[in-house]
């Protein structure tokens, strides 16, 4: 049964815009909520914050949905700290950690789509990944 679920959950965040993801949610709600109430009442009550990726350049997608950066980064002071001897302190253990960090960052990779940033920093709006374009102005645009 969980590999079910999770094929469903799968459909959802991997859809290929925010129309084609709510009719999975749907789907996924529909067949999952008699069995596990709880854990579908407790996806639906952040549905929105769930899928606000949709409202990002599709470039984007692929940073926001994983945790990798996050976990592999905390994975390298965990595994080096427990080894460490001689870092007592607090301050030499964030000394430790920082260097760490600083140190395998510069094995990290570019963010993609770093470009479309600036657009989203802004407030550009963007619809299913894409850059939404204002009818109105080629509306009048194409009048004059």
């Amino acid at each position: 049964m969980r590999g079910k679920a999770l094929d469903s959950i799968h459909q959802i965040w991997m859809a290929s815009n925010k129309q084609d993801a709510l009719k999975a949610w749907d789907s996924f709600v529909s067949s999952y909520r008699d069995k596990y109430p709880k854990a579908v009442e407790c996806l639906e009550k952040d549905k929105a914050t769930l899928l606000t990726f949709f409202d990002f350049p599709a470039a984007h997608w692929k940073s926001i949905r994983t945790t990798n950066p996050i976990e592999s980064t905390f994975a390298t002071v965990r595994h080096r700290a427990s080894r460490a001897k001689g870092c007592v302190s607090r301050s030499s253990m964030l000394a430790f950690a920082y260097k760490l960090i600083q140190s395998a960052s510069n094995q990290w990779l570019t963010f993609i789509g770093f470009e479309k940033l600036a657009q989203v920093i802004t407030g550009v709006k963007f619809i299913d990944g894409v850059l939404e374009v204002d009818l109105t102005n080629i509306t009048e645009a194409k009048a004059a």
